[in-house]
């Protein structure tokens, strides 16, 4: 009986992950930005201009989808040349030793509508954390220029810097320990 049960649950595994569509990044219709506070007065916006999305779903409303995110930590860009170098250096990213952000989804919840609830290990600066994302599915439909299939996203949350050891040395008075990830994206299904 054991056997028979392994030997069901084997094909319907198997069966289930068949029917798993992938998906990919359009790299022109995509952008991973961050704000933080400056000096308790401002915001500072920068992303990472080099990155990919990799989804895998059997479900339409992605509600099985397996999330894959890897960033070039060195594409950072705040539109000022100092500060970008500034961010990459060991005071901040230390690109040199930790030059790829990892986000690796662990489920995801619909939360009403076409709104979700993404939870993931998000690894930066050689730690992992979990992190809770929302994400909004925007719509689905046939490109008209590429005929394929493509799915539109934004998804947001907030992470601590600290919680990363990423710039630990600047006082809060100066740098938000709060950063608020935001990322508009289109998919394609390959």
């Amino acid at each position: 009986m054991k056997k028979l049960i392994l030997i069901c649950g084997s094909v319907l595994f198997t069966y289930a992950t068949s029917f798993a569509q992938s998906w990919s990044l359009d790299k022109a219709h995509g952008k991973l930005g961050f704000s933080i506070t400056h000096m308790k007065i401002s915001d500072v916006e920068g992303s990472f201009k080099n990155f990919d999305i990799k989804v895998k779903s059997s479900k339409a409303d992605f509600t099985d989808a397996v999330i894959e995110l890897t960033a070039d930590v060195a594409s950072v860009n705040t539109d000022n040349e100092g500060r970008d170098k500034h961010l990459r250096s060991a005071d901040f990213f230390d690109v040199e030793k930790f030059p790829t952000m990892t986000f690796k989804s662990t489920s995801i919840k619909k939360v009403k509508g076409n709104m979700y609830a993404v939870a993931g290990n998000l690894t930066m600066h050689g730690v992992t954390k979990p992190v809770l994302l929302n994400a909004t599915l925007n719509g689905t439909g046939e490109n008209p220029m590429s005929k394929k299939t493509t799915a539109g996203f934004k998804v947001g949350g907030i992470i601590k810097r600290t919680n990363f050891n990423l710039a630990t040395s600047t006082p809060a008075a100066m740098l938000g320990d709060n950063v608020t990830l935001v990322a508009n994206f289109e998919l394609t299904k390959d």
